[in-house]
């Protein structure tokens, strides 16, 4: 359990709290490139960290992110027009360039005036399909964090976002949990659950897919310069040899899960303390159909899922869609690993209270992540950097193979190791 001293820092991300100080330390992906589609396409408005900005691309193609807010008077710049190099506001005509650069006051025309000022803006990236921005103390920007989506080809990598109405930390410890996979997965990870024969399932692009029955893995965790990376070992039925499924977890709220043919990373970016905006890119050696990740996902089924918005749409009030009847056959009466995910979260409510729950062994993940995170926000209360900022994270993924009985686990992902020495 967690106290709620604890539990409180954790999920409290807005301006002024110490866990949202300590985010502010990183650069986060605030949408995806395909949300602004085209030079001079309509702004978008975004949510991070409690507050509110405004994407947009200008006529060049280059991305901006600024506050919503327009300088001058306050109206919203997510309402304005993206035109001639810059971002307009509807109420005066003030217009600021991708590096908040004043370019035009109509209402005083004086040159000097608007030489003097700057609009907020904030350094951004766009990387690996999605757009990234550093919200944080200019004086403390940290070297932009390279993942190894990011060196794949285009064609080999797809990108979603999905906007979920819950706390990130729910939804990383979610992914952080091993044990999860074979039980609330059951149909994609123990084909075969309701004969009680176990079908390994041939999907190689189904995360969830598992090779073994055992519902009880024993987990290994080793620290790493990006935070830790544990292994989950599965009994498989033969003599001498485990299921071994490495996963890493990327402070302040990111992970990467393994299927045969391709990565999944995911990150679990605050909105404010009660919505979170879950990205996942996944990427391997051959084209990524992403119709058929959506599919796998859940995501095809417009109850759960609007395209348009990114938002998950499910909620209590049809139970997040699930068909009892359809429980005699499916474990969760859902479909889909994410649908699944994310109606275990949202069912935890927006905010969940962890010091009233009970652990067992199979959580020590789940255990390892809250103090990994206390241990970074700590280390910014005390004038120190937060861990694994800045870090290259192009050697961090995550792997499902077999181990010998005392072999090196941390030998099946190498690049791992050298950044635990590191």
């Amino acid at each position: 359990m967690l106290n709620r001293q604890d539990n409180e820092l954790l999920c409290r991300v807005g301006p002024g709290t110490a866990m949202g100080e300590m985010m502010r330390r990183y650069w986060h992906p605030v949408c995806t490139s395909a949300q602004l589609p085209h030079p001079d396409s309509p702004p978008l408005r975004v949510r991070l960290l409690g507050e509110d900005y405004v994407a947009f691309r200008d006529t060049q193609g280059r991305v901006g992110v600024m506050e919503e807010l327009c300088m001058h008077r306050g109206a919203s710049l997510a309402l304005g027009r993206v035109e001639e190099g810059g971002l307009r506001c509807l109420y005066h005509g003030w217009k600021f360039d991708v590096s908040g650069v004043v370019l035009e006051t109509p209402n005083h025309a004086d040159p000097r005036y608007r030489e003097r000022m700057k609009a907020p803006a904030f350094p951004v990236r766009e990387e690996g399909g999605l757009v990234w921005a550093y919200v944080g103390p200019k004086e403390l920007q940290p070297a932009f964090s390279r993942y190894a989506f990011m060196e794949a080809e285009p064609a080999h990598r797809t990108v979603l976002r999905i906007n979920v109405g819950c706390n990130y930390l729910q939804l990383v410890e979610g992914g952080e949990d091993s044990s999860h996979v074979g039980v609330l997965h059951t149909n994609m990870a123990r084909p075969g659950w309701k004969d009680d024969e176990f079908e390994p399932n041939p999907d190689v692009v189904n995360p969830a897919a598992l090779t073994t029955n055992d519902l009880e893995p024993q987990l290994k965790i080793e620290e790493t310069a990006f935070g830790f990376q544990y292994v989950a070992l599965r009994r498989i039925g033969r003599e001498g040899v485990k299921n071994a499924r490495v996963v890493p977890f990327i402070v302040p709220y990111g992970r990467v899960i393994p299927a045969s043919a391709f990565q999944f990373t995911v990150l679990e970016v605050p909105d404010d303390d009660t919505h979170t905006s879950t990205y996942i890119i996944v990427h391997g050696n051959a084209p990524v159909a992403q119709e058929k990740i959506i599919e796998l996902l859940g995501l095809d089924d417009p109850r759960y899922y609007d395209r348009t918005t990114c938002a998950f749409t499910a909620t209590w009030a049809d139970a997040f869609g699930q068909n009892r009847e359809r429980m005699l056959e499916n474990w969760t009466g859902l479909r889909g690993v994410e649908v699944e995910d994310a109606a275990i979260a949202l069912s935890q409510g927006p905010l969940y209270d962890r010091s009233k729950e009970h652990l067992v062994p199979a959580d020590q993940a789940v255990m390892r992540v809250r103090r990994v995170l206390l241990d970074s926000v700590r280390r910014v209360m005390d004038g120190k950097p937060p861990v694994g900022v800045g870090v290259d994270l192009r050697g961090v993924g995550a792997c499902d193979a077999e181990l010998e009985d005392g072999g090196a686990w941390q030998a099946l992902m190498p690049a791992h190791r050298e950044a635990a020495a590191a």
